[in-house]
């Protein structure tokens, strides 16, 4: 096992990695911004060293700086967590030459899958369905060559990279003329590469993902399916698992399409596959997340494990030491994330310093967050404050439960997605388990 991991992030996931390095008695070192200096995971490492400015560039983003703080402290093992570097096939590539071990799959494996385009052709390859789609694009003359083939309405999509940067839904030429350059740009800024391609758009559509987790022996597992079709901006911000209103049988489906692919693979560590399910009960391939995700707990719940644990030891060599069988899926849960946005002014993120009057606990209530009275929030990362999560026997106790445990989330000094979360839980779609990727826009948000 190792003796000392470096924390490649922040905000909550950063003490959930430094949480499970306690549990397994491994020392962390903790890197942050200039803007992240009181922050709480500074405060609980072991260890922090400052790495740069607020910008991410300089600091969260720059594998040179993450680098170095891992040499300078002696680290054995980074953990990406989510976002910045967690899925940069160049960073696990300047972690093997360094020494240092990524907690995640292996360089080869995160090139493959961080090319959606290849990684469509690798679900094709084990029979598993895919969207039509184009070949990589650089030019809108490609793009308009492409959408008269395939057909409208489209996406535009990052060929590399994820998080929903890029994402245009576009029903007609015209659309297409309009977004298909700020799109290129955007995501060409956040991932540095610019491909886009072009994949039809499935309406109504249900956004299910199954979990998984293999180590270096060839044991792959999954934690069952979430359900991630609330989304705003192609971003989630309610999942649930397991995912409502399904046949048994085309769950263990898609539950045994996601094994596949990873086997094909040889995935290591923990990974999701995403698909769109539509109202036929047919569901295709989209991509496959080589990370942890935001929406991780809802899976740990239902199987009583920690997979950041899981992943440490799988990065340290050791086997799963559990199959299928030996996991059993309990009750239900639900996780909302709360962010600081203004969902009546378009999501747009909302500053100034937080005054926390109260927070939800209890049974069957847990609260991922790094905020704390009087936190300033920045204009200079994702917006997420908190993710706050229910369990319950049955999906409507978690329902009833996430509705009080969202009533004592009680924050101010900020806009959040509370109040937006309330109606989302309250609402009949919901409640019944019957809603799509639309869902949001019906209730008047979205």
């Amino acid at each position: 096992m190792f003796q000392k991991l470096l924390v490649a992030n922040r905000g909550e996931i950063a003490l959930r990695v430094i949480e499970s390095c306690r549990e397994l008695g491994i020392r962390t070192t903790a890197v942050y911004s200039e803007a992240d200096q009181g922050s709480l995971p500074v405060r609980l490492a072991d260890e922090a060293l400052c790495i740069g400015p607020p910008d991410a560039r300089g600091s969260y983003l720059s594998s040179l700086a993450i680098l170095s703080a891992a040499t300078i402290s002696g680290t054995d093992a980074v953990h990406p967590g989510y976002g910045f570097l967690a899925e940069s096939a160049e960073f696990v590539e300047a972690c093997e030459e360094t020494g240092i071990t990524f907690i995640g799959p292996p360089r080869g494996v995160m090139a493959l899958v961080g090319d959606k385009l290849a990684a469509r052709r690798e679900a094709e390859a084990v029979g598993i369905p895919v969207l039509p789609a184009s070949g990589p694009l650089v030019s809108l003359a490609e793009a308009e060559e492409a959408a008269q083939d395939l057909g409208y309405p489209l996406m535009i999509k990052a060929a590399g990279g994820g998080g929903g940067r890029g994402i245009r839904v576009v029903p007609d030429r015209e659309k297409l003329r309009r977004e298909f350059d700020l799109a290129r740009r955007e995501v060409g800024e956040a991932f540095a590469d610019s491909r886009l391609y072009l994949e039809r758009h499935i309406v109504p559509a249900r956004h299910i993902e199954v979990q998984i987790l293999g180590d270096a022996f060839g044991n792959v597992v999954h934690w069952g399916e979430r359900d991630c079709s609330v989304q705003r901006r192609h971003q989630k911000l309610v999942e649930e698992a397991p995912a409502p209103s399904l046949d048994e049988g085309l769950r263990e489906r898609i539950r045994e399409a996601a094994i596949r692919l990873a086997r094909r693979l040889d995935y290591r560590n923990a990974g999701t596959v995403e698909f769109l399910l539509d109202t036929e009960g047919r569901f295709c391939f989209i991509e496959l997340n080589a990370r942890i995700q935001v929406e991780h707990p809802v899976s740990e719940i239902l199987t009583g494990r920690n997979l950041v644990t899981e992943q440490i030891r799988i990065a340290a060599g050791e086997k799963l030491g559990y199959s299928q069988e030996d996991l059993v899926f309990s009750g239900h849960a639900i996780e909302c994330r709360l962010n600081a946005e203004d969902p009546g002014q378009g999501f747009v993120p909302s500053i100034g310093r937080l005054a926390i009057r109260n927070l939800p606990s209890g049974h069957g209530v847990r609260l991922d967050t790094h905020i704390y009275h009087e936190m300033e929030v920045t204009p200079w990362y994702d917006p997420l404050l908190a993710k706050l999560i229910t369990w319950g026997r049955t999906r409507d106790e978690a329902r009833v439960r996430m509705a009080g445990a969202l009533a004592r989330f009680e924050v101010e000094g900020v806009k959040t997605t509370r109040n937006l979360c309330q109606e989302i839980i309250a609402s009949p779609p919901f409640a019944r388990g019957e809603y799509t990727t639309g869902f949001l826009a019906t209730i008047g948000t979205g």
